[in-house]
């Protein structure tokens, strides 16, 4: 018995309730590698700015990445200046999808800083960027020459529009593709206009896709070793979020509407429960 006991000690390590000494049971052997993050070792160029690209490097970075974020000279990104409110000079704005970071400042448009990002690049896993299609290209940091020299790199282009299209060269807005995926024909009083979310859903939703695109490449760069690009951009996730409403119109040809705070597809059935319930108590 004293032999089993020591068996199963091994195999089922235990933490300690301070409060009276119980043992917890982890469920899983412990190592060296418990207190480590998922991410750790993995090395990200953050180029974005403003709140899709930014969220989803924050969120890799949230997982143990090493983010090193570029930002203009002087300026920085362009919600360093959106507030208030500030602490003391920086823009919570600014903090709330910047933590975890390193920040460095490069001038992209000159060659010795063009240099630097190669540099950069080739020593990260990751490269994240949300310019509009082919202004990077123009500098020579496009895809094609970052993976000449890093073919390793997972490569995501976070965009308004995608990189081919007529309207692949408009900077991306949230509240405008907010409005053009549809999202804010459906959002509002039902009488009511058409009401932008109250907070930025479109590129909270694009950050989203990036991060999780970017954790499948780097799955996909442990199997195979290479690299490979990945286009993620704001019309087309937002789209992709109008999941039953989208799919209502397409399959069975019903036209959207604003619900307020009732739902278009479930109205039926939470009177149901309302109902059940009033009478329920009543019993």
């Amino acid at each position: 018995m004293l032999r089993m006991l020591a068996r199963l000690s091994l195999r089922r390590p235990v933490l300690l309730d301070g409060a009276c000494g119980r043992a917890l049971w982890t469920g899983r052997p412990q190592s060296d590698t418990d207190n480590m993050k998922p991410l750790e070792g993995v090395r990200i160029l953050d180029l974005t700015r403003v709140l899709a690209g930014p969220f989803a490097t924050m969120n890799l970075g949230d997982l143990g990445a090493e983010v090193i974020k570029v930002e203009r000279p002087g300026a920085g990104d362009d919600t360093r200046t959106w507030g208030p409110p500030f602490v003391d000079t920086e823009s919570i704005y600014f903090l709330s999808v910047n933590r975890n970071k390193k920040s460095m400042a490069v001038n992209m448009k000159d060659p010795k800083g063009v240099r630097i990002i190669k540099e950069l690049a080739a020593v990260c896993d990751v490269l994240v960027e949300n310019y509009v299609p082919g202004k990077l290209s123009e500098m020579g940091l496009g895809y094609e020459d970052i993976d000449k020299i890093a073919p390793h790199i997972i490569y995501c282009s976070i965009t308004g529009y995608g990189q081919t299209g007529s309207m692949s060269q408009r900077a991306g807005y949230d509240a405008v593709a907010s409005a053009i995926s549809g999202l804010m024909h459906i959002t509002g009083p039902e009488d009511g206009d058409p009401v932008r979310p109250g907070v930025a859903m479109t590129d909270l939703a694009t950050g989203l896709f990036a991060y999780g695109a970017i954790m499948a490449g780097l799955i996909q760069r442990y199997r195979t070793g290479k690299g490979l690009f990945i286009d993620c951009n704001l019309l087309s996730s937002q789209v992709a979020c109008l999941t039953q409403v989208a799919a209502n119109y397409l399959i069975g040809q019903k036209e959207a509407k604003r619900w307020g705070t009732a739902h278009g597809s479930s109205v039926v059935l939470f009177k149901f429960c309302v109902v059940h319930i009033s009478s329920s108590e009543d019993v």
